[in-house]
């Protein structure tokens, strides 16, 4: 563990790795709240330079994910994966950042990813060989054809065995044998968009509010499960790429709006689920210590893992009457034995009622009497102890049974009559309230335990003061409707340990028994990864048929021309009060370079972004903004917009402009869109002019959809030399008012040919 070492990028500082989360600021880890993937990663040498292995795990999520691509010198493959990913921390050798030896790739991912831990590792533990020993003893035998894909890919075996091992010994996390999913992914399946493209779009952040909603995500959004968001984020970030992939999805979509039992059953179920994703990680995890909070999470999770798989008959009962191949082959997958073996095993142990449950104080009722009478007697006894305390505790305040017990097992175990599912206790805090005439109630937080409430009015205390028997524990609450106070007294505190005693012995029962029965059923329990993936992509096919009844949204077709028929832009619908003005696009292997000119304002950015976020909804399997569209897949989006300073790195306008082109010329092919808005306006005119005519011939040699938006006349001109230039322009009308007053009204319109306005920068008077 020694042969670690932790860095700080920003500070140089280099701690055991023991210390590794020490050295992120505060900033940093707020930031990643939410973050849980680590990454590893892991570069060739000398010929083998450019060659590069991935290896990630999310410790939410049971799921090894490896890649091994080649990237050119800009290294925008592995940036983007690693943006998509948004990496808790990244796990690079110590050989990349050696003093004065540095690696180019070391550099640019610092610099991408300033609020990331990085942690070095010695060059020895990216070790293939080692590699592959991790993936032969933890990948499940279902994904076992994953080593067929990786048994060549020596990076990506080198970057899973310092991640493995890392994970193992600082993050104190050990998975079960053969419990793992492990998947190949290489960069060949998806389109890529980079960095800098997302954010443009406003994919998934909005740039003006990070929190708000106006994003391309926040437009299709309507899933019920995390794993659902996630996946639905997943895509919008790399669209397939694949026509028969995407048009399965769309037929789904199609049967879901065609059939709307099929669509609210679906939805009602899918809505129950829990993050299954999440469930399955902690399940697969051996814990190293048996503590109290590692017992009360097992317990949480069989509890979770019951409520999850009574829903596979409810899930298999909504697709039953389905047509399509995708939604068929899903309930074909849910006939798996298994998950009626695991759940029969788990019923056998874990009382029929005990169910999933809101609220700290329910869950842990549930979690205390999840085990079935008489399976251990020491547990029954326990509970019967903890039952008397609380008893003692609560007062003749109803305390609502947070599930219905058998009258058998209430009797026996908690030996006090019941009905309508409430419980009536007398005890310490009704002879409090007797005493001192005082209208006293019991309230529970998991942090306090038990304690007393009272409304604050001081009329009803002596001399305006409380009881000196009574310690506040909080200042005065005040909430919107009442204002209460807080406090407890010594016996109550006294009895909370004597309660937070016996919940411990309950959970330590609970654990061992909990744990048996566990061992009894992982080997069944991959299915659970079938069902999880199951779940997120119905959760996401559903949200693309809810946006669709929320607008009138299009089914896309796919063929070698993109051709948009009174389309809009999805996110302007959600902002604005009025649906967007409707323009075309028609773009072809013989016309694959549109020069688009107007006035400030007139709409050119935003006709761009609606093109690119159209070709990204019909490649996820979306309906798209438009009475009809076409679309040729695209295997890349660039887009260059904005035109704004980046202090940061030091970057004036027009350095940002040329990093950006020039990324787009070496990175772009034949089956790229590009999107390029305003080129050359951070410098003077002349050079602007002369740098887009360079750009746009390099451009027209290939064949990717270009389109082009620009303030300089000069480079219409284009199409009397290359027959595949289009001009289209924006078009505005001149209105006189009664004074004299020339105003103009921008119509949004889209209209072939170029603009005939000379003073775009004077023209602000609008309507």
């Amino acid at each position: 563990m020694s042969n670690y070492d932790s860095v700080n990028v920003k500070s140089g500082l280099k701690l055991s790795i023991c210390n590794c989360f020490t050295v992120t600021s505060s900033s940093t880890a707020s930031a990643h709240t939410a973050a849980s993937v680590i990454v590893a990663v892991v570069e060739g040498r000398g010929l083998a330079r450019g060659e590069v292995g991935m290896a990630s795990i999310d410790l939410k999520n049971p799921e090894v994910i490896l890649s091994q691509f080649a990237d050119n010198t800009t290294y925008a493959k592995v940036i983007t994966k690693l943006k998509i990913l948004t990496p808790l921390e990244i796990i690079m050798p110590n050989t990349s950042c050696e003093a004065g030896n540095t690696t180019k790739l070391f550099a640019l991912i610092t610099e991408h990813f300033k609020n990331v831990t990085f942690t070095t590792v010695q060059r020895k533990y990216f070790n293939e060989t080692k590699g592959l020993e991790y993936i032969e003893q933890l990948c499940a035998s279902e994904f076992s054809t994953v080593f067929m894909e990786i048994q060549s890919k020596y990076y990506c075996l080198a970057a899973a065995a310092a991640l493995l091992k890392y994970v193992e010994f600082i993050q104190n996390c050990i998975y079960a044998p053969k419990s793992l999913k492990v998947h190949f992914q290489g960069s060949e399946k998806t389109a890529m968009i980079d960095s800098s493209s997302a954010q443009n779009l406003e994919l998934v952040t909005n740039n003006r509010d990070s929190r708000n909603g106006h994003t391309l995500f926040g437009v299709l959004n309507y899933t019920r499960t995390p794993g659902g968001s996630r996946r639905l984020r997943s895509n919008i970030l790399e669209p397939l790429v694949d026509a028969e992939t995407i048009k399965t999805r769309l037929d789904c979509v199609q049967e879901f709006l065609q059939d709307e039992e099929l669509f609210f059953g679906l939805q009602a179920v899918i809505s129950k689920f829990l993050d299954t994703e999440q469930l399955l990680s902690i399940l697969v995890q051996i814990p190293k210590q048996d503590t109290v909070k590692t017992a009360e999470s097992k317990i949480s999770n069989i509890i979770y893992l019951k409520h999850t798989l009574e829903l596979v008959e409810p899930l298999k009962a909504a697709l039953r009457r389905c047509n399509t191949s995708l939604l068929k082959a899903y309930y074909n997958a849910l006939e798996d034995r298994r998950f009626g073996i695991i759940l029969e095993k788990i019923t056998t142990v874990i009382n029929d009622d005990t169910r999933y449950a809101k609220g700290c104080l329910s869950m842990r009722t549930q979690k205390c009497y999840a085990v079935k009478p008489n399976i251990n007697e020491f547990l029954d006894i326990a509970r019967r102890t903890y039952t008397e305390i609380v008893d003692d505790i609560a007062g003749t305040s109803k305390l609502r049974l947070l599930f219905s017990w058998s009258s058998k097992y209430v009797t026996s175990t908690i030996r006090r009559p019941w009905s309508d599912c409430f419980l009536w206790y007398v005890g310490m805090i009704t002879q409090l309230a007797e005493k001192y005439n005082l209208p006293l109630k019991t309230s529970f937080s998991s942090v306090r335990g038990f304690f007393i409430q009272m409304n604050a009015d001081c009329s009803t205390l002596p001399n305006g003061q409380l009881p000196s028997e009574f310690t506040k524990v909080s200042a005065l609450v005040v909430t919107k409707t009442r204002n209460t106070y807080s406090f407890t007294s010594a016996d109550l505190i006294k009895m909370n340990e004597r309660c937070q005693e016996s919940l411990r012995e309950i959970y330590h029962m609970t654990y061992l028994i909990v744990c048996k029965l566990l061992n009894e059923i992982y080997e069944h329990i991959h299915c659970l990864y079938k069902l999880s993936d199951i779940v997120s992509m119905l959760d996401m096919l559903l949200s693309f048929a809810h946006a669709c009844t929320i607008s009138d949204y299009v089914r896309p077709e796919f063929t070698d021309t993109l051709a948009i028929k009174q389309g809009w832009h999805p996110i302007l619908e959600k902002i604005a009060m009025e649906k967007p003005v409707s323009n075309n696009a028609y773009l072809t292997e013989g016309s694959n370079f549109l020069i688009i000119t107007g006035p400030n304002m007139s709409g050119k950015s935003t006709y761009l972004k609606q093109i690119a976020l159209c070709q990204i909804m019909a490649q996820i399997g979306s309906y798209v903004p438009a009475e009809y569209c076409s679309f040729r897949i695209a295997e890349q989006i660039f887009t260059r917009i904005g035109m704004d300073d980046d202090i940061e790195t030091n970057a004036s306008t027009f350095m940002k402009e040329m990093k950006e082109i020039t990324y787009i010329i070496q990175n772009a092919n034949d089956k790229s869109l590009i999107i390029i808005d305003e080129l050359g306006r951070g410098t003077s005119a002349e050079e602007g002019i002369g740098i887009c005519y360079a750009a746009c011939e390099y451009l027209l040699n290939l064949k990717a959809f270009t389109l082009f938006a620009t303030h300089f006349l000069e480079l219409c001109h284009m199409d009397a030399l290359y027959p595949n230039v289009e001009n289209y322009h924006f078009e505005v009308q001149h209105v006189r008012s009664s004074a004299g007053k020339e105003k103009v009204t921008y119509t949004y319109t889209l209209s072939k040919g170029y603009t005939e306005e000379k003073n775009y920068g004077n023209i602000f008077h609008c309507e």
